[in-house]
């Protein structure tokens, strides 16, 4: 049982990271319910959509893993590919009706990063005989990185970091103890990762990789007297490679002749992973990596079993959505191209200073604003601070932690350089590991690379408290003064108040469209059907925002992934919207169908109840909007702005 004494130290970590978590998105906590961190028009909209629709087929008493409040016109949508975020949505259940949605998204994301912080800290403790300000900072470092504070602009599913955290706390103690309890939490601990972002439960099986990993590859130099006697032939190899390489590089390539074997050679791409690997071998040869310990792992089989079952328990119904979705036809997998796949993080990014403070906002200019689609993806900076206190560690106190930390952190690091590896802007061509591994099964699941960084930075945090733990021990009546330093500079150093906020106002048409009482659906101008991978049409996610403020269902959509069959069928059943989507999207009409877009209009209107239709004139086009008028027998209610409000005339 704790100690009164135990319990107070854990209120005030727990005290201690809420005060943070509140002063660090200052002003926000003053503006929970009319501001957002990012675009509502952007992912940010779509995240708070998810509160909304979850909240609303509960409240209906229907199942909240499917919807018909988008694409309403075709069955009911299966939200089994969707990133869903359910946990964040689970914890909005009871708030949503008390403080509405936009506020209630808020306070979900600000007790998403507190628990982060937590349970790093119960990680940091575990890892590293870390006193409670030392693994307090890991905390700290990890649920408020600048790779997770960049993603409360946009990608919310990754602010819940939690489960990685706990999934690898579980880890060890299942290693240390191999015990069933253990591994239960730990399977537990991915499924809850997987309720939280799907790409997280990827994570968690490559983490579980990586460590076992590390505990059985060992590396030790070659002696120079056990050469190996074919050596001289990787490096001839190597140098004619190389210089291949070099004359492709200065616009020398073309056609030769191998053996009398016509080759062209033109791009760098093949050449280089040809001399990529070649120097991976030569690697291997001098280092010998080898297998050590295999029978004292034993305890991963036994640890694989009960983890994935306690892990299949909750993730049932999802599994269950995606099982009718390969069954059905309707899973949506899109191909991994070698050369166009998405490309990961700048190697140069890691070391950029936090773009989220606001001295990098003055002199670099605000990315959010600027390009924020790049900013949320691909911020991956470590904390300077952090780093250098494990550099200082590792040289003057003899830091060397277990090499499982070194692989994740690297690994991970080395991950999210994505396929190709680019130096300040540059493509060098040099693949990386994810150039291989992306065709994996389920790890391929992850299209985007630059979230590796996420474990890579909680790799950081947690060496972090085992280097300021290492440095204390070295100098012991120094340890409280050097922590207490590091939180100081670490807090200045990540600080990203005061934060850009988004007005999360909804417009009052939206307001005459939730006091109609009849079951009717909207139709918004510019239409269209968006997944994370293409758009048909031209759909906002705008849209699924102002849609928790009317709650009438809608006719178009967006979900991380549609079916190619239900947008055909869509398309099929309701020639109108096909139409619509082509205009859109600024295409011209085939010759006949405009006379055939005014005919079915009516028909239309009454098949799919359309009650109102929203125009935003400044991206609908004068033919959109004239077309669609006549078909539907349009007529204005009101404006606010660039937005109209039309309803069908009786």
């Amino acid at each position: 049982m704790l100690s009164r004494h135990e319990w107070l130290a854990r209120l005030g970590v727990l005290l201690g990271y809420v005060a943070i978590a509140l002063a660090f998105s200052w002003p926000l906590p003053l503006l929970l319910g009319t501001r957002l961190t990012g675009d509502p028009g952007g992912d940010t909209g779509v995240y708070v959509w998810n509160q909304w629709v979850f909240q609303h087929e509960v409240a209906s008493r229907s199942n909240p893993l499917t919807t018909q409040q988008i694409l309403s016109l075709s069955q009911r949508v299966d939200l089994s590919q969707h990133n869903y975020t359910a946990f964040l949505n689970l914890l909005a259940l009871p708030l949503v009706p008390l403080a509405g949605v936009v506020a209630s998204f808020n306070v979900v994301m600000l007790i998403a990063m507190v628990v982060t912080a937590l349970s790093t800290y119960a990680l940091a403790r575990l890892a590293f005989p870390a006193t409670r300000l030392e693994a307090f900072i890991a905390g700290l470092a990890f649920a408020w990185s600048p790779v997770l504070v960049a993603r409360t602009t946009g990608h919310f599913s990754l602010v819940a970091a939690a489960p990685l955290a706990a999934f690898l706390y579980f880890l060890i103690r299942a290693d240390q103890s191999h015990s069933a309890r253990s591994a239960t939490l730990a399977g537990l601990s991915m499924a809850w990762a997987a309720f939280c972002d799907a790409y997280f439960a990827v994570f968690c099986l490559m983490m579980a990789g990586l460590y076992v990993a590390a505990k059985v590859v060992h590396l030790s130099r070659r002696d120079q007297g056990s050469r190996v006697p074919w050596t001289w032939l990787l490096d001839v190899l190597i140098l004619t490679v190389a210089g291949l390489v070099v004359g492709l590089a200065l616009g020398r390539g073309g056609r030769l002749d191998v053996l009398g074997v016509p080759i062209s050679v033109r791009g760098l791409y093949t050449p280089v992973l040809a001399l990529t690997l070649l120097v991976l071998a030569r690697l291997a040869v001098a280092f010998r990596p080898r297998l050590e310990g295999l029978a004292q792992q034993s305890w991963v089989v036994k640890f694989a079993v009960v983890a994935g079952v306690a892990c299949a328990g909750p993730l049932s119904p999802v599994l269950y959505g995606l099982g009718q979705r390969i069954a059905d036809g309707r899973f949506v997998s899109p191909p991994i191209l070698w050369r166009s796949s998405p490309r990961g993080v700048d190697l140069l990014a890691f070391l950029h200073p936090n773009p989220n403070h606001w001295l990098s906002r003055v002199f670099i200019g605000d990315g959010q604003l600027v390009a924020p689609t790049a900013f949320v993806e691909y911020t991956a900076a470590f904390s300077l601070v952090a780093l250098a206190v494990i550099a200082a560690a590792v040289l003057y106190a003899s830091f060397r932690p277990n090499p499982s930390w070194w692989w994740l952190t690297i690994g991970f690091a080395a991950l999210a350089l994505g396929p190709f590896v680019i130096v300040a802007g540059a493509t060098t061509h040099v693949p990386g590991p994810w150039a291989l591994l992306r065709y994996l099964p389920i790890v391929s699941a992850v299209r985007t690379p630059t979230r590796f960084s996420i474990v890579a930075a909680l790799g950081v945090a947690v060496l972090l408290a085992g280097a300021l733990a290492a440095l204390g021990g070295h100098w012991p009546h120094r340890r409280r003064v050097m922590g207490w330093a590091a939180l100081v500079a670490l807090s200045l150093e990540l600080v990203p108040a005061p934060r850009t906020l988004y007005s999360a106002e909804f417009s009052p048409l939206y307001d005459h469209i939730a006091a109609d009482p009849r079951p009717v659906r909207v139709l918004n101008l510019p239409f269209g059907v968006r997944d994370g991978v293409s758009s048909t049409g031209r759909f906002s996610a705008r849209s699924q925002f102002n849609q928790t403020r009317h709650q009438k269902p809608l006719i178009g959509g967006y979900l991380s992934r549609v079916s190619r069959r239900r947008l055909m069928t869509m398309q099929h059943d309701f020639p109108v919207l096909a139409s619509l989507m082509r205009l859109s999207e600024g295409r011209a009409l085939d010759p006949g169908e405009p006379e055939r877009l005014v005919a079915e209009g009516p028909a239309f209107v009454t098949q799919s109840d359309l009650g109102y239709v929203v125009v935003d004139h400044s991206l609908a086009s004068p033919m959109l909007i004239d077309l669609a008028s006549e078909a539907f027998h349009l007529e204005l209610i009101e404006r606010d702005g660039v937005l109209a409000l039309y309803r069908p005339r009786p």
